[in-house]
């Protein structure tokens, strides 16, 4: 069984209200081979939401206290995403998943790029909080972008 981001099976749980479904990975969600989480609403931020990204770093920084997670009003989302992360961990751990396919470019659920921090489109290498957290926990972790290659070993 895998975990998929919420929004990769389709929920509307983005910041805009919308999602971004691929269709493999939802049948894999209808065939009970994966559940989905989403560890901003987990962590009790709404739908829709400002757009948030993270400054100072990656999500490794954040759970190192070198840097937040702020939306674009300067609102600090930080505790709220570390939160949902701690939340989903629980919730694949009761289920022993081990495996994830996350939504990069997230600030919770990004595996290889993030936004700057600077709401200007610019990405960075790093991770999401919550993949940060996933990764420190021991649970792999790949992206809509790279899954297939999950398949493969």
């Amino acid at each position: 069984m895998l975990g998929i981001s919420a929004c990769l099976g389709g929920v509307f749980c983005r910041y805009d209200g919308g999602s971004n479904e691929i269709t493999a990975l939802k049948k894999l969600v209808e065939a009970g081979q994966a559940i989905m989480i989403c560890p901003e609403v987990l962590g009790g931020l709404p739908t829709p939401r400002h757009p948030a990204e993270i400054q100072g770093g990656d999500g490794f920084d954040v759970w190192q206290g070198q840097a937040r997670v702020l939306d674009n009003e300067g609102n600090d989302l930080t505790e709220a995403f570390k939160q949902g992360a701690i939340k989903a961990y629980e919730e694949l751990q009761k289920l022993q998943i081990t495996g994830l396919i996350l939504k990069e470019k997230s600030p919770s659920c990004g595996s290889s790029l993030v936004y700057d921090g600077s709401f200007s489109g610019m990405r960075i290498k790093g991770a999401g909080v919550a993949t940060a957290y996933f990764i420190q926990q021991g649970l792999l972790v790949y992206s809509e972008e790279n899954w297939l290659e999950m398949r493969m070993t």
